[in-house]
C-alpha cells in the first residue's frame, strides 16, 4: 500500500513538473511574439528607424524571396570563401610555425617581425582590395592605396 502512495505522490509531482515547462514554454513564446509585434508596430509608426533595424516583415519577405533574389548563391559564395580562407590560414600557419620551430636561426631572425606584424591591426594586412583600386585606365593600378592617392583618374 505504501508503494501505491509513492507512486501517486511520483506521478503528481511529474505532472507538475511537466506543467511548469509547459507553462515556460508558452510564456518564451508569448515574449517573442509580443517582442516581434511590438517592434513591427514601431517601425510601422516611425518610432524606430526601420532602415537600421529593419522590420520582421520585410525580413520575412526576404526570406520567401531568397531564390529570387539571389541571396542563397552570395551565401554560398561567402561561405566558401570562409572555408578557403580559414583552412590556407590555418595550413600556412602549421607549415610556418613548424619551419621555426624546427630553424632558431629562423626564428631568431623573424621574431621582431612576427612582433610588429602581431600589433597591426588585423584588417590592415589584407593582401588585395577586391578591385577597389582599379580605375578607368587599366594601366593605373593602385593596390589599395586610393585613399591616399587618388587612382580613379576622376
Amino acid at each position: 500500500m505504501r508503494n501505491k502512495n509513492n507512486s501517486e505522490e511520483r506521478k503528481k509531482y511529474l505532472n507538475k513538473i511537466r506543467t511548469t515547462k509547459i507553462l515556460v514554454f508558452i510564456t518564451q513564446i508569448t515574449i517573442l511574439i509580443s517582442f516581434i509585434a511590438l517592434w513591427e508596430i514601431l517601425a510601422n509608426k516611425g518610432v524606430i528607424d526601420s532602415f537600421i533595424t529593419s522590420q520582421p516583415s520585410r525580413m520575412l519577405e526576404t526570406f520567401m524571396n531568397l531564390s529570387q533574389n539571389g541571396l542563397l548563391e552570395h551565401l554560398g559564395v561567402t561561405v566558401y570563401e570562409t572555408l578557403v580562407g580559414f583552412l590556407l590560414g590555418a595550413i600556412l600557419g602549421v607549415i610556418i610555425a613548424i619551419i621555426l620551430w624546427w630553424s632558431k636561426f629562423l626564428s631568431r631572425v623573424s621574431e621582431p617581425f612576427l612582433v610588429v606584424l602581431n600589433s597591426l591591426p588585423k584588417i590592415a594586412l589584407r593582401t588585395s582590395n577586391n578591385n577597389l583600386g582599379w580605375s578607368r585606365y587599366l594601366s593605373n593600378y593602385c593596390n589599395g592605396t586610393c585613399n591616399i592617392i587618388n587612382c580613379n583618374n576622376t
